[in-house]
C-alpha cells in the first residue's frame, strides 16, 4: 500500500485516536456500572446498571472496537510504521483483535446473562478492569514505541538501504 498523504494520514489519525479514546471511555463507563451493580443494596439499581450495560454492549462496544481496529490497520499500512515492521504496532494489532473478540463473544453474553439473572456478577467488574488496562497499555505503547523492529521490519529496512545505496552509486551524466 502506498503511504498516505499528510492530510489523509492526519484525518485517519484523528479518527483512530477519537475512536480509541471512545472505546476506553466506554469501558470505564461499563466499569462504573459494574461496580454500581455489585455494591448497591438495591435490586432495582442492580437491574438498572445491568440494563444500561446491555445498551452499551449491544450498540456501542463492537462497532467502536471495529472502527478502532480498522483505522489502526489503515494507519499502519499507510505509514512508515507498517503492520508487522515494528513490535509495538504488531502487539497493538493483536491486543486490539483479542479485546474485540472477547468483547463480542464473552462480555456481551455475560451482560445479557446478568440482565436476565438480576444478581450482582463480579465478572462484570473484572472484564472492564482487564480491558481498560489493555487500552491504557496500548496507549502507552503508542506513545513510547518500544521494542524496535521485527525481523520483517529489519529485512524491509535493509532492502530500502540497498535501493538507496544502488541509486546513489549510479554515475551521473
Amino acid at each position: 500500500m502506498k503511504h498516505l498523504r499528510r492530510p489523509a494520514r492526519r484525518g485517519w489519525l484523528v479518527a483512530h485516536i477519537a475512536v480509541s479514546v471512545s472505546w476506553l471511555g466506554l469501558t470505564l463507563g461499563l466499569l462504573a456500572l459494574g461496580i454500581t451493580a455489585c455494591t448497591t443494596d438495591s435490586p432495582a439499581m442492580t437491574e438498572a446498571a445491568y440494563r444500561a450495560m446491555k445498551v452499551f454492549g449491544d450498540w456501542l462496544v463492537v462497532p467502536i472496537a471495529l472502527v478502532s481496529l480498522g483505522t489502526g490497520v489503515v494507519l499502519s499500512l499507510g505509514t512508515r510504521w507498517g503492520l508487522a515492521r515494528h513490535h509495538w504496532v504488531w502487539v497493538k494489532f493483536w491486543l486490539t483483535l483479542v479485546t474485540l473478540c472477547l468483547s463480542a463473544f464473552s462480555l456481551r453474553p455475560e451482560i445479557n446473562g446478568a440482565v436476565t439473572a438480576g444478581v450482582p456478577d463480579i465478572s462484570l467488574v473484572a472484564a472492564p478492569v482487564v480491558s481498560s488496562s489493555a487500552y491504557f497499555f496500548m496507549t502507552a505503547v503508542s506513545v513510547l514505541k518500544p521494542w524496535g523492529l521485527t525481523s520483517r521490519g529489519r529485512k524491509h529496512r535493509a532492502q530500502e538501504r540497498k535501493a538507496v545505496d544502488a541509486a546513489s552509486a549510479r554515475p551521473t551524466i
